[in-house]
């Protein structure tokens, strides 16, 4: 699945995000190698994963599966499931979870 920051709107908005916050050198390295993060509109659980990705500067590719059948199945085939958020890591699949569990992922690898 090609990791495409102008996808969508959302995606864009990350692209514009993160460009402002890294160096160009740095966005090249991290853009094949970004987390995708994929979130349901109106998802609690979503929100507050995003808020706390967004609130420690870790940046991540956001992909909506609402309404975007290709990105569902994306998911499903990732995640085996159709709960959100999923998470794909580098290969490294977090899903159907929420801080709780995403802390400890995110420790595990010397993110936070």
């Amino acid at each position: 699945m090609p990791r495409n920051l102008s996808g969508c709107g959302h995606c864009a908005s990350a692209g514009l995000l993160i460009a402002q916050r890294f160096p160009r050198a740095m966005i090249a390295r991290m853009s094949s190698s970004l987390p995708i993060v994929y979130v349901k509109t109106g998802c609690p659980w979503c929100e507050e994963v995003l808020e706390f990705l967004e609130g420690r500067r870790i940046p991540f590719q956001k992909v909506t599966v609402t309404g975007n059948r290709e990105a569902m199945d994306a998911m499903v085939a990732l995640s085996g499931q159709s709960k959100a958020p999923a998470m794909d890591w580098n290969g490294e699949v977090l899903a159907d979870f929420g801080v709780d569990e995403l802390v400890p992922f995110l420790k595990e690898r010397g993110v936070i």
